[in-house]
């Protein structure tokens, strides 16, 4: 038989319809996904043309348009893999060009996992370009701009479209991570879009110009589209792709401005920072800087006086017609000497800082600052001793906000006798030059995984990663840690045993101890490691060098002596905890409980066109795993008081109804604020996202708790009161209502008889437009609670 008659015997094919129908039949019976997969691949070797069939299928069926595991992605998928099998089914030339055409129209409906095969099954990166992007154009006119680009991205049309415009009303719509995605493997977009970025910054540019193109822009959100949300982006992405920041001028200004302020706080306002370091730290972010130099002169007339300024503007060569009325004659007439009495006062503060904190117990010959390969050999042959137990502490220059991660400068081990400091910039210098890159990195790995030597720290993941940051070579060595005591750990048990700190089975009056700050000149009591040492050996530490310029040298000698101090008060705390740990409130065996592995917290990775998952909420420690610990004493929402930063506002006002004494920041807040207010008034924080990170620093550990910003109001209360015992009970709900007059917004009729709820848009209480809490009733009071009882069902701990 010949091949004519051959082919016209052929049958014409199964109907791709009738396929569907089977299909979705056994769609339906979970239980058979093998035979699913089995007649997905005896249908498409039935079928005429496979690829014009799963089309058919598609544009007759809809489960596939929905988010998740559909039957579309199942045939979908599995005719991907039949095609490799049997890769003569390709069509090519028109018949191919007429299959993407309709595929296109698919793609503009169907959800993320659903691109890729469909890409690679219809060769769309084959398909003419401009017919692509005039495809990819019309879905952005019509308002697809989350399916435009997306679509481009897969097909990689991003060189040939307009980063500003497509990426835009993605910004509005607060999809930054998709903005990022955008021009993720294009190093000339990125700079475009931080030079876009950036000159939306600029301080005359009016952000309305851009927004009011776009007022009828669909899930459009405003109050994420403000300078401060575009700067956060700006150094985002200046990190991730490692980018030049003299492209963003505008934005770095601002951070260096920012950087300004913050120096002056807590130089004048806390006064936690000396004179030395405060220069340095001015110096170094103002440099050459006009702008910067007359931002500081308005500020030191602010803080200071004339004469102070003109001595800066004489230090940083202002010229004369930028200096403010007054400051001119005054820098004519300086004269540039030190006062007898500045010499007299220095004199008495160095007496106070005797008396006032921690002061080193050994010789100053006995700490060696150590800048030679030679010099450390003598380190480590003390240090690598079994039954060896060191203090370890390491310092960086702070970067307050800016991109990358801090690099260590100095890295301290003390021992019971002397305190060796290392100077890693000098030794990696040397190393790199003589080519033996590995031995110090080799030495300090050997400390860490040495089970035999016992590793004190405060905050030891932290300083590991820093650690790593610095020299890659140090990497995992996290992972390799044996024999490491964090006294961080210590620090949250001693919290947790009780509300008054123990001393020596002694409790300790807060009150008096903060008093005793401010008779010092201290707004702010002492926290962190300065707060252990104090509870535990009477004086805190002087954490005054602490923000100084570590990058510096030489080192001055009250640096190398707060340096030193750092690393030895870690064996002292350490020798008396485990001499008498019962007076502390702490178990007999807290050595054994606490010698192990540092704790580090998993990273979550990211995914292209899957959102990030939500970090857990309920964070309370960088770095710590939860503890087993007792939950605290029980407590009533009047003993609670917290302040709620600006995103959790509907969170502070659904505690405020059951009766937490609630303080919320305002949308133009300053996060920084919320720590202000905790320590001011001894108030817990409340906040979520990246700022924790930020203030839980700054407050004593447990102060600050993270909740997780993505659940409503009423699981974010939920979580709040479990965490810190809060038991709510029928006579606490609005009884701030009832006997606060302060918390009811103006126009509130909330005694208007007849009513059923409040109306006001304004009235912090439930009922009042977008609040997420039950209703609060008008009239009775004790109908009122009455009335509440099924509304706190849900949410008291105790039901």
């Amino acid at each position: 038989m010949n091949q004519d008659s051959d082919s016209s015997d052929q049958p014409t094919g199964q109907d791709p319809l009738l396929l569907l129908k089977t299909l979705q039949l056994l769609w339906t019976k979970k239980e058979m996904k093998k035979q699913l997969k089995e007649e997905i691949r005896r249908g498409f070797a039935g079928l005429e043309d496979p690829l014009a069939g799963l089309l058919d299928m598609l544009e007759n069926s809809s489960d596939w348009k929905g988010k998740g595991h559909s039957l579309g992605y199942c045939i979908t998928t599995e005719l991907q893999l039949w095609i490799e099998e049997h890769p003569a089914v390709q069509q090519s030339g028109i018949k191919l060009k007429k299959l993407q055409a309709r595929v296109l129209r698919i793609l503009a409906q169907c959800p993320a996992n659903l691109l890729d095969p469909l890409i690679s099954i219809y060769q769309l990166h084959t398909a003419d370009r401009n017919y692509l992007l005039e495809h990819v154009s019309h879905l952005y006119h019509k308002g697809d701009y989350k399916e435009a680009a997306i679509l481009s991205i897969k097909l990689k049309l991003q060189p040939d479209q307009d980063v500003e415009k497509m990426c835009t009303p993605l910004l509005l719509q607060d999809k930054t991570n998709l903005v990022e995605d955008y021009v993720g493997e294009y190093p000339e977009l990125q700079s475009k879009l931080l030079q876009i970025l950036d000159t939306w910054c600029e301080p005359g540019f009016n952000i309305r110009d851009i927004t009011r193109q776009y007022q009828g822009l669909s899930r459009y959100k405003p109050d994420k589209f403000n300078r401060k949300m575009l700067s956060k982006l700006v150094f985002r992405l200046l990190d991730r792709f490692n980018v030049d920041p003299a492209l963003c001028p505008n934005v770095i200004n601002q951070r260096h401005l920012r950087t300004l302020n913050y120096l002056f706080y807590k130089r004048f306002v806390e006064k936690t920072m000396t004179q030395e370091n405060w220069t340095d730290h001015v110096q170094s972010t103002v440099g050459e800087n006009r702008w910067l130099q007359g931002h500081l002169m308005q500020l030191l007339i602010s803080y200071c006086d004339l004469n102070t300024a003109a001595r800066w503007a004489q230090r940083c060569n202002v010229p004369k017609e930028m200096l403010p009325y007054g400051v001119a004659d005054e820098l004519q007439k300086l004269q540039i000497q030190e006062r007898v009495e500045d010499a007299a006062k220095a004199d008495n503060y160095e007496e106070s800082k005797k008396k006032d904190y921690y002061q080193l117990p050994i010789p100053r010959a006995n700490i060696h600052f150590l800048q030679t390969w030679e010099e450390t050999l003598q380190c480590w042959e003390k240090v690598l001793q079994p039954g060896q137990v060191v203090g370890i502490d390491m310092e960086w220059r702070p970067s307050f906000g800016m991109v990358g991660k801090p690099r260590v400068s100095l890295l301290q081990i003390a021992l019971k006798d002397e305190v060796f400091l290392l100077d890693l910039p000098r030794l990696l210098e040397q190393a790199e030059a003589e080519s033996e890159k590995e031995k110090l990195p080799h030495f300090i790995q050997m400390l860490y995984s040495d089970a035999a030597i016992t590793k004190l720290g405060y905050g030891i993941s932290g300083d590991l990663s820093s650690l790593a940051a610095t020299w890659s070579a140090l990497k995992g060595t996290d992972k390799q840690a044996q024999g490491v005591v964090d006294l961080l750990t210590v620090d949250k048990q001693l919290q947790k045993s009780s509300i008054d700190w123990k001393k020596g089975g002694r409790k300790v009056d807060v009150l008096s101890l903060e008093q005793s700050y401010k008779d010092r000149g201290f707004r702010q009591p002492e926290k962190g490691l300065s707060l252990l040492v104090q509870h535990v050996l009477g004086k805190p530490l002087d954490k005054t060098e602490q923000l100084s310029n570590w990058e510096k040298r030489p080192l001055r000698e009250e640096q190398i002596l707060y340096a030193a101090s750092d690393a030895y008060c870690l064996l002292e705390i350490y020798e008396k905890l485990c001499k008498d740990p019962a007076s502390f409130g702490l178990s007999s065996d807290l050595t054994k409980s606490l010698v192990g592995k540092p704790s580090i917290k998993p990273r979550a990775k990211k995914q292209l066109n899957k959102q990030e998952v939500p970090s857990p909420s309920g964070q309370q420690c960088k770095g710590s795993k939860k503890e087993t610990s007792c939950p605290p004493a029980p407590i009533s929402p009047k003993e609670f008081s917290v302040v709620c930063d600006n995103m959790l506002q509907g969170l502070g006002r659904y505690l405020r109804c059951l009766g937490v004494d609630v303080r919320m920041l305002e949308n133009e807040d300053d996060h920084r604020k919320a720590a202000e207010i905790a320590r001011q008034e001894g108030r817990v924080i409340l906040t979520s996202g990246l700022p924790y990170q930020t203030l839980q620093s700054q407050v004593a550990e447990g102060r600050c708790f993270s909740v997780n910003c993505s659940e409503k109001a009423k699981e974010q209360a939920l979580q709040v009161l479990k965490h810190f015992n809060v038991q709510v009970s029928l006579a606490d709900i609005f009884s701030r209502c009832q006997s606060q007059e302060a918390w009811r917004a103006p126009g509130c009729k909330r005694h208007a008889a007849g009513r059923a709820t409040c109306e006001t848009s304004s009235c912090p209480q439930p009922g009042s437009a977008g609040a997420s809490a039950p209703l609060h009733r008008h009239g009775n009071p004790s109908e009122e609670k009455q009335s509440s009882s099924r509304g706190v069902a849900g949410l008291c701990p105790s039901r």
